[in-house]
């Protein structure tokens, strides 16, 4: 028996009065389960009295099948014949015309707790829509895979919001989904009527391989925890020429390019006795996005002390390694389109990183402001917390 009953399991299990007779639009992919797999789109179309009129996707697709950053249209789900709105393609949330047929829209996707994971945008750019047309929110809460003490990283500043940080927030929240609704909502000032369902049964020490509940990919390069644990602090590599793993079989926990020397950069990490972790050489090709076809030399990353491990701290250490033992090669990927921030300045929030990391004493002053503001979110989240 699954030792967490997330928000889903408990409106399985009690209904919830405050839906009833109302038309529901639901918000979900994969991740959207009970503990005996029954998914969210079968629970509201089972709830008495409930009518199930609209789907909504964000990244990924409805169910988890499309690579990341890619764009999609409206479609009709097959079984139920009702319309799909994406969320990720011309509209970033649910506009007047995607509400006319729902009373109320329900939230239930897995998120990691994490700042550039795209699915908490997708929850302030709802709250925001949701608010503007007079329709109540409810978040089935999720555990934070990754628990719900340790917050690390620094706050987004201002200018630098995107799909991949939406307001100012850290790299690592520490807080579960419902939680970040309720804050941002007050801190943004948005003025949703947002209902948290709560879990049953969750400690905030409690990391997902505790919870008892099943491991749905929540999307395809995150397949297991241990992906999301060093996906934390890897995922700067998303804004650099060095490959961040996606094409091989394991994402974000193997960094690595054709120029990278992986017995160099494993030898320069392990000397820094980070806790929580170490490096090994690892040669790889990845057969898709970065280097694909290419064998490239590189590093695999393993977690052995999750509670231990400082995942922003790594990460940037690692970039501030790569940098230094490959100062040719290396490079910070250019924007996207003309007149938008390089890639990295949005995954950081900031410019600190492109142009402090490089240098030992950026690095470390990076990390001491990070940890500052850490500090300033641990503060500041304490009236949102649930558990």
């Amino acid at each position: 028996m699954p030792r967490v009953v997330t928000g889903l399991a408990r409106l399985a299990r009690d209904g919830d009065r405050r839906l009833a007779g109302k038309r529901v639009g639901l918000i979900t992919n994969p991740t959207g389960v009970t503990a005996e797999l029954r998914t969210a789109v079968d629970v509201c179309r089972e709830l008495p009295g409930v009518r199930l009129t609209a789907l909504f996707a964000c990244e990924h697709g409805l169910n988890g099948e499309r690579q990341a950053g890619v764009r999609f249209e409206d479609g009709v789900h097959p079984a139920l014949g009702i319309p799909v709105y994406s969320l990720y393609g011309p509209r970033k949330a649910p506009d007047a015309a995607t509400l006319a047929d729902v009373d109320a829209v329900l939230f239930d996707m897995q998120d990691l707790g994490l700042r550039f994971y795209t699915y908490g945008s997708t929850l302030v750019y709802v709250m925001r829509a949701c608010a503007e047309h007079g329709v109540p929110l409810f978040v089935l809460d999720r555990p934070n895979p990754l628990g719900g003490l340790r917050v690390e990283g620094g706050l987004l500043r201002p200018g630098f919001e995107s799909m991949v940080g939406a307001w100012p927030m850290p790299v690592k929240t520490g807080m579960t989904i419902g939680e970040t609704a309720l804050m941002a909502n007050d801190a943004l000032g948005i003025g949703c009527d947002v209902r948290v369902v709560p879990m049953e049964g969750w400690p905030r020490a409690m990391e997902f391989p505790e919870t008892g509940l099943p491991w749905m990919l929540p999307s395809p390069n995150i397949p297991t925890i241990e992906t999301a644990r060093a996906y934390a602090g890897t995922c700067f590599f998303e804004g650099t020429n060095v490959s961040e793993g996606r094409g091989t079989t394991r994402p974000f926990e193997w960094i690595g390019a054709p120029w990278f020397d992986g017995r160099k950069v494993a030898d320069a990490m392990n000397a820094l006795r980070l806790p929580g972790v170490r490096f090994h050489p690892v040669y790889a090709t990845p057969t898709f996005s970065k280097h694909a076809g290419e064998l490239c030399g590189g590093v695999r990353l393993f977690v052995t002390e999750p509670a231990a491990y400082e995942a922003v701290r790594t990460g940037l250490t690692l970039l501030h390694t790569v940098a230094r033992l490959h100062p040719d090669a290396f490079a910070w990927l250019p924007p996207f389109r003309d007149g938008m921030r390089p890639f990295i300045d949005l995954l950081a929030g900031g410019e600190d990183v492109r142009l402090s990391v490089a240098e030992e004493a950026g690095l470390h002053r990076v990390l001491e402001a990070w940890a500052r503001d850490a500090d300033i979110w641990t503060e500041r989240r304490k009236p949102f917390l649930l558990y």
